[in-house]
């Protein structure tokens, strides 16, 4: 993938500001293959859950020098919810990921850590799985389960 924005250019613009940069210049979305199928372990009686990364996400992961490190996820916020001051969102940058990488740092910032970071317990959680195993007949769905 052709470098659009380096490191060094990107470090000056914050987070919001490098992904319209890179809208401007043309950065191709890059439709996913893979999807997060997961169950939430404070609900179990929820069906699953399906977490699919946007095209522009994606593209932007692939691209490299945009997304911030993922442990400042979550940001901190006040009891109003408004984000408070003093976060590192724009501080850093990381290089390029392949699209199993994406997944593997979406899974670890969009979806609950008491889903992924709990070692214990005799069943799976989550999987990354291809999109083109999620049936599309969604007339079943609130039955889905994650198989042992």
């Amino acid at each position: 993938m052709m470098q659009l924005m380096i490191r060094n250019e990107a470090l000056t613009l914050k987070l919001w500001q490098r992904e319209m940069a890179l809208r401007d210049r043309g950065l191709a979305p890059v439709k996913p293959q893979y999807c997060i199928v997961w169950e939430d372990p404070d609900d179990l009686d929820a069906p699953v859950k399906i977490t699919t990364p946007s095209p522009q996400w994606l593209a932007m992961a692939m691209h490299g020098n945009v997304l911030p490190p993922v442990d400042v996820y979550p940001l901190p916020i006040d009891n109003t919810g408004a984000v408070i001051s003093g976060h590192r969102l724009h501080h850093d940058v990381i290089d390029a990921m392949t699209e199993e990488q994406a997944m593997e740092y979406l899974l670890q910032k969009d979806i609950p850590a008491s889903t992924w970071a709990v070692p214990e317990g005799n069943r799976r959680r989550f999987v990354i799985t291809k999109r083109e195993m999620i049936p599309t007949d969604r007339r079943h769905r609130n039955a889905w389960r994650l198989a042992a």
